[in-house]
């Protein structure tokens, strides 16, 4: 079983916190991005030889704002060759919401929608450079419910600049009144090359204290009406992201799009044009690769596989692991090794200790 990536990089603007590889939709760019996404499909289809595909998921950058044609012609050229009787995801931005389009999705064979709204707060949207108000993203969703998705996910912010415990009270009350079967619950963190990473130093006294952001996340984990799977999701359990979490191999397609492939970890060119120019050349679009040692390719799988609550299957014990159960941020369950309520608060630095070991 694998899954597929398809990045579609177009935006409006570029948010302030986003880091991902993104850029202004015009006709000619994407036209360069379906030459592009359909010579690399051709060129990695003998990997895909006899694999059965278990999910597809279009993320970006806005895919809402690919042409429905474009997104058309995606999908049946991956018809041509393998079942897609699978998780379809598509992330939606809320402004692009229209009975028409939702119904078209809908018809294409996308059967989960991941929409971005971030925050309910007007205020905070504006400071996150959203274009869209809490209201729109309310109509979006239920929109999306009427029309037929069964499956729909949103993304929630915390850790804001000018953010209070009001405000996100307030957005939590308005996601306990939605039609979703899933929410993924994000901090704000400060990643190159984001805006907010330039400005991070003016952003500072301005962000929450660490008392007020561990409330914040109390607060969520307490009243998000759905049952916890993961650090940082909540719901039906996204098929898509459960692969990254359990080293299932996906294919990366487009500019900036990674993959895990027989244990190599390998990223496109951030560029649109060279992206699709390498392929016309019959030339690699990777930038980027990375094997790592069998050791700690084991040890980075385990720091990820526990990000699930489920656990990971019980590993060798060695002293790492044993001084994690020690400090109580691990546990022996089932069989299984699994965080506890504090090894969740503090998984970055379980993680850390694990990879390092």
């Amino acid at each position: 079983m694998v899954s597929l990536y398809f990045h579609i990089p177009f935006c409006t603007k570029k948010c302030p916190y986003c880091h991902f590889f993104v850029m202004r939709k015009n006709p000619v760019h994407e036209q360069t991005l379906m030459d592009g996404l359909f010579l690399e499909w051709c060129w990695r289809l003998p990997m895909l030889q006899g694999k059965t595909i278990t999910s597809l998921y279009f993320g970006g950058g806005t895919p809402s704002q690919l042409t429905p044609s474009h997104l058309a012609s995606l999908l049946d050229l991956i018809k041509e060759t393998h079942a897609l009787d699978c998780e379809i995801t598509l992330e939606l931005n809320p402004d692009d919401a229209t009975p028409e389009l939702l119904k078209t999705y809908l018809q294409m064979g996308i059967n989960r929608l991941s929409i971005g709204v971030q925050s309910f707060d007007n205020a905070q949207l504006k400071t996150l450079g959203r274009l869209h108000t809490s209201q729109t993203a309310q109509n979006a969703i239920h929109l999306a419910h009427k029309v037929g998705f069964k499956n729909i996910s949103i993304d929630l912010m915390y850790d804001l600049p000018h953010q209070t415990l009001a405000t996100w009270q307030h957005t939590l009350n308005v996601t306990k009144t939605l039609p979703i079967t899933h929410l993924s619950l994000y901090n704000l963190t400060f990643e190159e090359p984001s805006a907010f990473h330039r400005k991070q130093k003016s952003l500072q006294p301005h962000l929450p204290s660490e008392e007020m952001s561990l409330k914040m996340h109390t607060m969520a984990i307490d009243q998000i009406p759905l049952e916890r799977y993961e650090i940082s999701a909540f719901g039906t359990p996204s098929i898509h992201n459960t692969g990254y979490w359990t080293a299932r191999p996906f294919l990366g397609f487009g500019p900036s799009a990674f993959s895990y492939w027989e244990g190599k970890r390998f990223r496109n060119i951030l560029n649109l044009p060279k992206y699709t120019q390498a392929l016309q050349s019959e030339k690699s679009p990777v930038d980027f690769t990375e094997e790592l040692a069998p050791k700690a390719k084991e040890r980075e799988l385990l720091a990820i596989h526990l990000r699930l609550l489920e656990g990971a299957p019980l590993p060798p014990m060695d002293r790492d692991i044993e001084k994690l159960i020690e400090k109580q941020w691990l546990k022996i369950e089932d069989d299984r090794l699994k965080l506890t309520e504090q090894g969740l608060l503090f998984y970055d630095s379980v993680a850390s200790e694990i990879i390092s070991g």
